[in-house]
């Protein structure tokens, strides 16, 4: 099982329509089964198209992209947390080729009010796999540090929807570095959840943010806050950093992750 997550950054991208166009042509050539995507944004003001989904909104326009190369067997849930820079509709999706056994979109933040933008909603979805049901989070976290929105309240929520006899994997930006120690990373860990980086038999340096971006403002280091966590030890075959300019051109402020799980 192949599996891809990014924060897409989207509608704050120079040149978005080329790298949907872009991000399309990999997914087709990497044939992944399940994609976890953040900042999945639409204009406020668009025309709806099917449900809550609008004619901008960035997955709508990526799967138009795929079925244009012959890619026509994704399915997706998108759902919005929050209204971003006063005009967008700010959410998170998931795509797969797999059928859907069950769908579901939850608040893990203490407000559900839509005009804060540190409201924070998870997209589940739950496929059958080889005789086995996995479910799979699209996840976009708050700061450790946080006094409006703290952290181990949207990890404790987050931890509380798994069902613990399934494989539970959990994927996105979690906006909070790998690399530190005693603060979310560490939560996540001591929650029970496993790194599918330490996981793999092979692996980079697993670096997804490199400097100043959008939430980090002033920072100069490296940063690993794009992850993929489970709730089981799995067989990884590999863990890869993507879209960093040397795994595949970069299109968003994050870089996203691919691995590739044995079941």
């Amino acid at each position: 099982m192949k599996i891809l997550t990014l924060n897409c950054h989207s509608w704050q991208e120079e040149k978005q329509l080329q790298k949907i166009k872009y991000l399309a042509k990999v997914i087709y050539e990497k044939k992944y089964d399940v994609i976890a995507l953040q900042e999945v944004s639409q204009s406020i003001k668009s025309e709806k198209v099917l449900n809550n989904i609008k004619e901008d909104n960035f997955v709508f326009i990526l799967l138009q992209e795929l079925k244009k190369i012959g890619e026509d067997n994704f399915q997706f849930i998108w759902d919005f947390a929050h209204i971003g820079y006063d005009k967008y509709e700010e959410g998170i999706a998931l795509l797969t080729k797999h059928p859907i056994k069950e769908k579901n979109t939850f608040y893990i933040s203490n407000s559900s009010d839509i005009h804060f933008w540190k409201t924070r909603k998870i997209v589940k979805c739950t496929i059958p796999y080889k005789d086995k049901f996995i479910s799979f989070y699209s996840c976009h976290l708050g700061w450790w540090n946080d006094k409006e929105e703290k952290f181990d309240f949207q990890v404790n929520n987050l931890i509380e929807s798994l069902k613990k006899d399934e494989i539970n994997l959990f994927m996105g930006d979690f906006n909070n570095d790998a690399f530190k120690r005693r603060e979310g990373y560490d939560y996540l860990i001591e929650k029970g959840l496993k790194d599918t980086f330490y996981m793999a038999k092979s692996k980079d340096k697993g670096v997804t943010a490199i400097g100043e971006i959008d939430g980090w403002e002033g920072n100069s280091k490296d940063m690993r806050l794009d992850l993929i966590l489970a709730n089981k030890e799995l067989e990884v075959e590999y863990s890869k950093v993507i879209f960093n300019g040397k795994n595949k051109d970069i299109i968003s402020d994050h870089y996203g992750v691919e691995i590739k799980i044995d079941m």
